[in-house]
């Protein structure tokens, strides 16, 4: 692996290990390009405080510590600092005011809500269209607007109805990413903990439409970057579905 752009921290609540724990163990993998992209934290319209993403008060600290970082290692590794964060445009422009005067990258799309954390989550089972096809409609909305790298874990959205219906739509967004030259995501972390993705259903239309595709740790301790046999096990699900995989992005 030349680069993985998808790296957590202790900061979303739910992560573990030092910054400086993720960047050691990327060096030992062979890693050349470490990005890191937590949960982004969001500025909300009333008290609500988030338990599973960064808060507003800790981006000084994280990109604080990923400069300090990128010098002491910058013969070892190249560090990027970004964010991952939803496409939820009731609050897209406080989120960008918030923070443009940072050091920051790149941001990739994860879209584990579509309204706000007290909706459901995404990965939650649901046999509504309508819920799939806001999610489709929500993400190519979000990367028209030119603020993310690529999106994560993009079947992620948890659809278990018609597979006929699963098709119409995930299509819409196969076609999406390719026109944009957008790569899809073959998730680490979802393969590693057998979750619902990385779906075969979706890799064969991402196939069919002649995807490419990145593999993205999605660490969250920094052991996840050391894991090979995940890695390679992602290599071969890319490979059987015929879908190009990239090695770098920025």
């Amino acid at each position: 692996m030349k680069a993985n752009y998808h790296t957590h921290t202790f900061r979303c609540k739910h992560a573990d290990g030092e910054d400086k724990e993720y960047v050691e163990a990327a060096i030992k993998a062979g890693i050349k390009t470490l990005g890191f992209s937590d949960h982004c934290p969001w500025i909300y319209d009333d008290d609500f405080v988030s338990k599973i993403r960064m808060l507003p008060d800790e981006v000084d600290d994280y990109c604080r510590s990923l400069e300090m970082l990128r010098e002491e290692y910058k013969k070892d590794i190249r560090i990027l600092i970004g964010f991952e964060a939803e496409y939820l445009p009731a609050l897209v422009e406080k989120q960008d005011a918030f923070l443009k005067d940072y050091p920051i990258d790149y941001m990739i799309l994860g879209q584990h809500f579509l309204e706000h954390e007290l909706f459901p989550y995404t990965g939650t089972e649901t046999q509504d269209e309508s819920v799939l096809k806001k999610y489709v409609d929500t993400v190519i909305e979000g990367l028209d607007s030119g603020r993310y790298l690529y999106l994560a874990h993009p079947d992620l959205i948890n659809y278990q109805g018609s597979l006929e219906i699963y098709a119409k739509h995930m299509l819409r967004l196969c076609h999406y990413l390719k026109e944009h030259n957008i790569p899809i995501e073959i998730n680490m972390l979802g393969k590693y903990q057998g979750r619902h993705y990385p779906r075969t259903e979706f890799l064969a239309l991402a196939g069919q439409v002649g995807n490419s595709a990145i593999i993205g740790v999605d660490a969250h301790t920094p052991r996840h970057l050391q894991n090979h046999h995940v890695y390679e096990l992602c290599v071969e699900l890319a490979q059987k579905y015929h879908l190009k995989l990239v090695d770098e992005m920025i």
